[in-house]
C-alpha cells in the first residue's frame, strides 16, 4: 500500500499575514512572491521535522519511495498491517453512502505516536473523481440548445482557436500575445494518448508548436488508451483549450496521479505538490475535476503555497447546476482558487469576434457547500448580489463557453462535433488567458507574475471598467440565474478581449521609434530615403513630430509627413539629399520624435561616397 504523509505548515499565522501583504497593492511586499526554497525556509516544515517523519516511517517498517523539496510530502509504502500499526488505525471495508459500491478506509483519524501530520493521503478510496464535461446522448441531443453555427471546426463546431478569437482577439489586430515565455500546468487523475492531440490538430488543419510534458507524480501511467479501458477525453479537452488560447506557450505540463481508474485512491496531495515544487514553476494551473474529499481543508496547504509563490489555480465549477452538498464541485468553492463557470457563446462567424452570451443552464455555482468563510475580496460583490451569502464563499468567480459546441478528439476514435460541453472547456481556457496576461506583465518590466488573481479581478470588476473588461452575462444560467454584475451562475462573466489583460497588466502609455535601414550610403549629388516607424503602447494618443540633427553642412534631411497623426502609430519617409560640397565619410544623423510630452530618439548613419 502506498500512502502520502503530509506535514503541516510551520508558522501558519505568519503565512496568513504574508498572503495578506503580498496581495495588498498598498503594501511594500505587493507581488513579491517566494521561490520554492524561500517558501520552504519560511513556512514549510523544518528539516528536523521532516527528518523525524522519515525516521518514524522507517522505524515502523515503511519504505520511503519519494521525498519533496518543500518538505511537505513524504511518500511511503508498506503492508496494511504496518500502516495500521504506525498510524493507530484499523483498515476496513464499508458500504458507500451515495454510490453502489464498497470502499476501504481507516476506522478513525490517524494518530501517529511520535510525529505531527497534517494529513495522510491514500488511506481510502471513498472519493471517486469526476471530470467536468458532459456528452450528449442520442435521445437528448435533439433537445439541447446548441450555438454550434459559427465555429471554424467540422460541422461549425468551436475549436480552441475560436475561443481565442472571441475572448482575446475579439476583432482587435493589436491583440498579438500568445503566451510566450509562459508555462501552464494541468491537474489530471489519468494519463493521455498524445495521438489524440495530433489527430485534433491534423483534422482542423492547424499545427501545435508547444512542447507537451506528461509527468506522473506517483505510480499512475502517463499513457491512457481506450483499448485498456482508459478514457482520455478530459485530458485532451484540457490540452486543446489551453493551446488554442495561448498557442505560443513555452510548455504545457500535465501532472498525472492516481485516482481516475476504478478502485484507486486519490493522490491529490501528490499532484498538487508536484505543481508546487516544479522547476520551473507554472504560473497558471488548471483543474477540470471534482471530487468529494473526507476533509475539504486538507489541500489548502498546497493552495496557499501556490498563492505565496505567484501561481494561480483555476478549477471548473462543475456541470450539474446549482451546487449541493452531495454534488461534484470541490475544490471549486475553496477560497484560494479561481472558480470557473459556464456560458453559452455566439460569435460573429468562424474564427470571429464575440457576438452574444448567456449563462449555461448546467453550470455549477452557488453558495459554497463547504462553508468556507467569505474571503475579503468577495465581500463587496456579495453585498450587491441578492442570492449570495454574506458569510460564506460564493462561486463561480468567472466563466466562459461551456455549451455543447466543441470539436473533440479522444480515445483514439473518430472525433466528434457538438457532442461535448462542460466547464472543462472554460477552465483551461481561462488559465491560458492568464498566461497572456502574465506575458504582458513581464514584458512591461515586472519581475514576478500576477499570482492569485481573484483580489485583482474583483477590484477591477467593482471599478469603472467592469463593462469594458468583462462580458456581463445577464440571462440564462443555473437555477440561481444570471443578473447584472456578479451572480451565482457566471460570476463576473467572460473576458472582453484584451481589455481585461490591459487592466491586470497595464501597459505604460508611450511610443517607440525605429529607422530602417540604420546605415545608408549615398553618393555626392544624390539622395536616399529611410523609413521611420513609430509604434504606440498603452493609452498613448497624440500626434508625433519628427526632426533631425547632426547631419552636417550640405546635407538636407526632410520628413514626409513631418508629423505622424494621433494616436501616433505610423510611418514617415525621411529623405536625405547630399549636395556637392558635403564631406565624404560617415555622418551620424539623430532622429527625434516628440509627442504627448514624451521624446524618443534613434540614429541613422549616413555614409557619403564618391
Amino acid at each position: 500500500m502506498r500512502i502520502v504523509l503530509v506535514l503541516p505548515h510551520r508558522n501558519q499565522e505568519g503565512l496568513d499575514n504574508f498572503l495578506k501583504e503580498v496581495y495588498d497593492p498598498n503594501s511594500p511586499s505587493y507581488r513579491h512572491f517566494l521561490t520554492v526554497e524561500e517558501f520552504t525556509e519560511r513556512f514549510g516544515p523544518s528539516q528536523e521535522d521532516y527528518d523525524s517523519v522519515i525516521q518514524f516511517a522507517k522505524a515502523n517498517g515503511l519504505t520511503v519511495v519519494k521525498t519533496s523539496r518543500n518538505r511537505m510530502n513524504l511518500d511511503v509504502t508498506g503492508s496494511v498491517a504496518k500502516i495500521e500499526k504506525a498510524l493507530n488505525v484499523t483498515m476496513g471495508l464499508y458500504q458507500h453512502d451515495t454510490e453502489n459500491r464498497t470502499f476501504f478506509s481507516p476506522d478513525r483519524e490517524p494518530t501517529p505516536d511520535t510525529v505531527q501530520l497534517w494529513h495522510v493521503g491514500g488511506l481510502d478510496n471513498y472519493a471517486t473523481p469526476k471530470p467536468a464535461y458532459h456528452k450528449l446522448d442520442a435521445s437528448a441531443k435533439s433537445e439541447a440548445r446548441s450555438n454550434a453555427t459559427t465555429g471554424s471546426g467540422p460541422s461549425a463546431s468551436f475549436l480552441g482557436s475560436d475561443m481565442r478569437a472571441a475572448y482575446y482577439v475579439n476583432g482587435n489586430a493589436a491583440a498579438t500575445l500568445t503566451g510566450t515565455g509562459q508555462s501552464l500546468g494541468l491537474f489530471e487523475f489519468i494519463g493521455t494518448d498524445l495521438a489524440d492531440l495530433t489527430t485534433y490538430y491534423t483534422n482542423v488543419g492547424q499545427t501545435n508548436n508547444v512542447p507537451v510534458t506528461l509527468l506522473s507524480v506517483d505510480t499512475q501511467s502517463t499513457s491512457c488508451v481506450e483499448k485498456s479501458g482508459c478514457d482520455d477525453t478530459e485530458q485532451t479537452i484540457d490540452m486543446t483549450q489551453a493551446l488554442g488560447m495561448a498557442p505560443g506557450l513555452s510548455s504545457l505540463v500535465m501532472y498525472i496521479g492516481t485516482g481516475g481508474l476504478s478502485g484507486q485512491t486519490l493522490d491529490d496531495p501528490g499532484i498538487l505538490n508536484g505543481m508546487a515544487t516544479a522547476s520551473p514553476l507554472n504560473a497558471q494551473l488548471s483543474c477540470s475535476w471534482g471530487w468529494r474529499p473526507t476533509d475539504n481543508t486538507t489541500d489548502d496547504v498546497y493552495f496557499q503555497e501556490f498563492a505565496a509563490q505567484g501561481q494561480n489555480f483555476f478549477v471548473a465549477a462543475g456541470d450539474d447546476g446549482k451546487w449541493t452538498k452531495s454534488g461534484f464541485y470541490w475544490p471549486a468553492d475553496d477560497p484560494y482558487i479561481v472558480s470557473v463557470g459556464g456560458t453559452d457563446l455566439d460569435t460573429t462567424g468562424a474564427g470571429g469576434a464575440w457576438a452574444s452570451e448567456t449563462g449555461w443552464e448546467d453550470t455549477g455555482g452557488g453558495i459554497g457547500p463547504d462553508d468556507f468563510t467569505i474571503p475579503s475580496w468577495q465581500v463587496t460583490a456579495a453585498a450587491g448580489c441578492a442570492k449570495c451569502s454574506q458569510t460564506f464563499r460564493n462561486g463561480p468567480d468567472v466563466s466562459a463557453n461551456s455549451n455543447f459546441t466543441f470539436y473533440v478528439c479522444a480515445d483514439q476514435e473518430a472525433c466528434s462535433a457538438n457532442n461535448y460541453g462542460g466547464t472543462s472547456f472554460a477552465t483551461p481556457m481561462w488559465a491560458a488567458y492568464l498566461a497572456l496576461a502574465n506575458e504582458q506583465y513581464l514584458a512591461n518590466g515586472a519581475t514576478s507574475t500576477l499570482g492569485f488573481i481573484n483580489p485583482a479581478l474583483y477590484a477591477i470588476a467593482e471599478g469603472p471598467n467592469y463593462d469594458i473588461d468583462f462580458h456581463d452575462i445577464t440571462s440564462g444560467g443555473n437555477t440561481d440565474g444570471s443578473t447584472v454584475g456578479y451572480d451565482l451562475s457566471t460570476g463576473w462573466g467572460s473576458p472582453n478581449g484584451n481589455n481585461l489583460i490591459n487592466d491586470l497588466a497595464p501597459v505604460t502609455a508611450g511610443f517607440t521609434l525605429a529607422a530602417s535601414p540604420k546605415v545608408i550610403g549615398i553618393d555626392v549629388g544624390a539622395s536616399g530615403s529611410v523609413k521611420i516607424t513609430t509604434t504606440i503602447s498603452g493609452s498613448f494618443d497624440s500626434a508625433i513630430a519628427l526632426s533631425a540633427s547632426g547631419e552636417g553642412s550640405d546635407i538636407t534631411v526632410g520628413f514626409k509627413p513631418a508629423s505622424i497623426a494621433a494616436p501616433g502609430a505610423g510611418h514617415s519617409a525621411m529623405s536625405i539629399a547630399v549636395k556637392t560640397g558635403a564631406a565624404k565619410g560617415k555622418h551620424v544623423i539623430t532622429v527625434t520624435a516628440s509627442g504627448g510630452g514624451l521624446t524618443q530618439t534613434t540614429t541613422v548613419t549616413l555614409d557619403v561616397k564618391n
